[in-house]
């Protein structure tokens, strides 16, 4: 299906549409020449208001005609065609604006919003075929420049009607056509998706692997706009662009440092390039939530002392630089490091710096986020390179796996494009898939347009969400009962004095990055010895709280698991981001609605409502209750949660957790070396009851909370040992509480006597 001029509406706002004399009649004339004549679209809008509302929900519109003169709304409080203009260049600088107004009002408009219009048409002087000529003309340039580079390539081709003699096989979608399970896969995508999936046979759209043509000018601008000087993409996810990055910079026995909350990719960057790795350790609160490493584990002192205490690194390695720094930017539960500040710290510790942004490519396009981002500009002069890995289809629009890779030179030392490109070879496929880049050069130009229009709405619906839920659990609370809570800042200075978050008016806290900043003396987010000016909490990143813990740690007399919420809420069609043992994690991206922001909340309070009547777990978890009736069948929900709350305090199993956190374990062999032993197959299965003194084949990362508790290489001896009673109480735990086991990544389960036991691989003894 080809898009056409029609798809493109155009907005005409006037209330003379109904209004039978001249001024009405040319209106509707010129309506109706616009759809017959020029064959496009028109949609009526009859106040100012109304229009606004229009070019705030319709990203689709081609162009837009006012009538200058809409008597009855002058005064009133819509700003009239005024505030309409600025309202629209607010949110598209580019979409053709004209006013339809006459000779005697033309010198009445200011020369501000002459500056906001592409034309002025006179009702009455010219001919309807004119105008609506003019109008036309001016949305076939708009619709030109809309596509970005590549995108409009791709679609030039596949609107060419070429017969292809190329790969891939189905060519253009006629192979599916063949079998009664390709048609339905036809008719279910659309021909588009077919026609466009295309070959590197076609010259006319470049080369990937060597970025040239417009692949190349694709990645061109998007190192341009999101900041960097050089910018790969990367279809196979930001797991691979990790490994490109650290395989084109890191050689067998170089040290490394990296930051324990690590993506698994990291560890298998590691695993690829065969380095010496030390930890830099995250902080955590007593509700489990990830906090930063600490600003002194950047220093040079700390990293030498790291790599003088390891029993693995050579003493001919000691001495030496790390190749590699690696960081968690923003983390799982969205903080938000102060990039500047780590630059500043580490420019002299390491030979270049890698943030792992999969979550967060969004930050270069809002002020809140300033500094905070690894493409940011800082005012010092000395800086390693800096490599940014985000997934740009996590959080911004394009297609799974897309990714980018961005790369900023260092202050002394540039990274050549094409010796890197190496690397980003031994990762590519010589296959690309077309719709894949094509989404990543769309979302690019997105943000190029409309990015910090779209990001401030986005901010804004997450904050109005945020003060909602608090007004309600203080409403609550107040008449006796309890509500979900939000982890965020209880008060927020505020012209010179400290105010409720919720009486804080939204448009500060939607603009101004201080009452997100974390610091000391505000300890609302119960990291006590956090560094001024160092980390923020991300406005979209929503972290609810249920009850059960107080802030330091201690159990409440009642509470309710996390878990049982989000099990609720999926049942109920709502997917939660992460489930912590007191806590889930929301994302309120762009893609957002009020909508489904109200079938949040209208799902919270039923889910209360169920608790405080003790419904029959039989209907609120129908499957569960089936599955396994010798439990559950007897309880409520409330005598649920007590249960697992009441297992969680007797075996104090947030308490375990945070020790099993705290250590790193000691390193006997390379992570590479360990991988090594699995290839070799000289690895065995070993349960927990028999792990101690064992040396794990590879990492194992529960979640929550998400963070390798083990990594391969690493021994489980007796300073390990709160590691292992972790692990012990989840296996506990899961054969007490049937249907509830947890992902946890490196351990495969075994059956024994009616119980489920952990087991992982080892290297053989």
């Amino acid at each position: 299906m080809k898009l056409t001029k029609e798809d493109w509406p155009i907005l005409i706002v006037s209330s003379l549409f109904d209004v039978n004399n001249d001024t009405g009649n040319r209106i509707r004339e010129l309506e109706q020449a616009l759809v017959s004549e020029q064959k496009c679209s028109v949609i009526r809008a009859y106040c100012y208001e109304d229009a606004a509302n229009i070019v705030h929900s319709r990203a689709d519109l081609g162009a837009i005609v006012i009538d200058w003169d809409i008597r009855s709304e002058r005064e009133g409080n819509c700003g009239g065609p005024e505030g309409l203009l600025k309202e629209i260049r607010t949110r598209n600088k580019h979409i053709p604006v004209c006013l339809l107004t006459d000779r005697e009002t033309q010198d009445s408009i200011s020369t501000e919003l002459l500056a906001m219009l592409d034309e002025l048409l006179w009702k009455h002087s010219d001919t309807v075929d004119f105008l609506s000529g003019r109008i036309e003309t001016l949305l076939l340039a708009y619709i030109k420049r809309v596509n970005p580079a590549f995108f409009s390539s791709l679609v030039l081709y596949a609107e060419a009607y070429k017969y292809a003699w190329h790969t891939p096989g189905h060519m253009g979608g006629e192979g599916f056509l063949k079998s009664p399970a390709g048609v339905g896969m036809y008719k279910f995508f659309g021909e588009n998706v077919f026609r466009s999936d295309l070959s590197i046979s076609v010259p006319e759209l470049g080369s990937l692997l060597d970025h040239s043509g417009v692949v190349g000018d694709a990645e061109n601008n998007s190192a341009k706009v999101f900041g960097a000087d050089i910018t790969f993409y990367v279809l196979n996810g930001t797991s691979n662009a990790n490994q490109i990055i650290w395989r084109s910079q890191a050689v067998r026995d170089d040290v490394a440092v990296v930051d324990r909350n690590c993506h698994k990719s990291l560890n298998y960057s590691m695993v690829i390039t065969d380095i010496y790795p030390i930890y830099m350790q995250p902080r955590r609160n007593h509700l489990g939530i990830i906090g930063p490493c600490r600003l002194t584990e950047f220093s040079k002192d700390t990293i030498r002392n790291n790599i003088k205490k390891s029993k693995i690194i050579p003493d001919a390695k000691k001495k030496a630089i790390p190749v590699m720094s690696a960081l968690t930017n923003s983390t799982y539960d969205g903080m938000c490091y102060n990039v500047c500040t780590i630059k500043e710290q580490l420019e002299k510790n390491v030979k270049n710096m890698h943030f792992d942004e999969a979550w967060y490519a969004y930050a270069k396009f809002h002020p809140i986020y300033k500094d905070h981002f690894g493409m940011a500009e800082t005012p010092h002069k000395h800086h390693p390179p800096i490599f940014c890995s985000q997934s740009t289809h996590k959080l911004l629009t394009a297609f799974s796996q897309s990714s980018m890779l961005h790369v900023k030179h260092g202050s002394h030392v540039p990274i050549d494009k094409m010796e890197m490109n190496e690397s980003y070879m031994m990762h590519g496929s010589t296959s690309p898939q077309y719709s894949m880049i094509a989404s990543l050069d769309v979302a690019t130009k997105i943000m190029e347009d409309s990015g910090e229009v779209i990001l401030t709405d986005c901010i804004r619906d997450a904050v109005i969400l945020r003060q909602k839920i608090a007004r309600m659990a203080a409403e609550m609370k107040g008449e006796g009962s309890w509500f979900f809570s939000m982890w965020q800042p209880e008060q927020v200075e505020f012209e010179h004095s400290l105010v409720p978050f919720t009486k804080v008016p939204v448009s500060y806290l939607s603009a101004t990055q201080d009452p997100w900043v974390l610091d000391a003396k505000n300890n609302w987010h119960g990291f006590d010895d956090i560094e001024d000016n160092y980390v923020m909490l991300d406005p979209i990143k929503l972290t609810i709280t249920t009850p059960g813990l107080n802030q330091d740690g201690t159990y409440q007399k009642s509470g309710i698991p996390a878990m049982i919420v989000t099990d609720y809420l999926i049942r109920h069609g709502i997917v939660c981001e992460k489930t912590d043992y007191y806590s889930f994690l929301l994302l309120n991206s762009i893609g957002t609605t009020k909508a489904k922001q109200g079938t949040l909340l209208t799902a919270l309070l039923k889910f209360k409502e169920c608790y405080d009547a003790n419904t029959p777990l039989s209907e609120v978890f129908p499957d569960l209750v089936k599955q396994y009736p010798h439990v559950y069948k007897s309880l409520g929900l409330r005598e649920h949660c007590d249960a697992i709350h009441a297992y969680y305090k007797e075996h104090n199993l947030l308490g375990k957790m945070h020790d099993a956190f705290e250590i790193i374990p000691h390193q006997v062999m390379k992570p590479s070396d360990a991988y090594q032993e699995v290839v070799k197959r000289n690895v065995e299965y070993v349960a927990l009851k028999d792990l101690h003194d064992r040396v794990a084949a590879v990492m194992l990362v529960p979640y929550p909370p998400g963070i390798p508790i083990l990594m391969g290489g690493e021994v489980v001896d007796s300073a390990a040992q709160p590691i292992l009673d972790y692990l012990k109480t989840r296996e506990a735990f899961e054969n007490r509480f049937p249907g509830y086991e947890s992902d946890i990544h490196g351990v495969e389960r075994f059956e024994k006597g009616g119980k489920q036991y952990f087991k992982t691989l080892c290297v053989k003894a």
